[in-house]
């Protein structure tokens, strides 16, 4: 799902939140959970019903906070990675591990 501009949000159970991300797999599940946690926010995690067994299981990550919206919280550096630096688009789509916030690549 990656960032999106669109504040999705909607119910898990009978608890109201803000969507994150949607069908992804446990490792950007474990990822985005931990991220989040560290940056205060309470996470709920729910299983995507798979079609059959063989099926990878996929996961849907969302907040209880109904104005979290996480393409504003990264572009406007709110968030913070887990040594203290500000999230970048890179870090956040775990692409780089880079913390650098130039969003684009200079030729030398």
């Amino acid at each position: 799902m990656g960032l999106e501009g669109k504040h999705s949000f909607g119910s898990i159970g009978e608890t109201r939140v803000t969507f994150v991300e949607k069908k992804i797999n446990e490792n950007r599940k474990d990822f985005l959970k931990r991220l989040l946690e560290h940056n205060g926010f309470e996470v709920i995690i729910q299983e995507e019903k798979r079609k059959s067994e063989e099926d990878p299981q996929l996961y849907t990550v969302a907040v209880t906070d109904m104005v979290f919206n996480p393409t504003v919280w990264v572009f406007q550096r709110k968030l913070k990675t887990f040594d203290g630096h500000k999230v970048t688009q890179d870090y956040w789509n775990q692409v780089s591990e880079d913390t650098n916030p130039h969003y684009w690549k200079f030729a030398d």
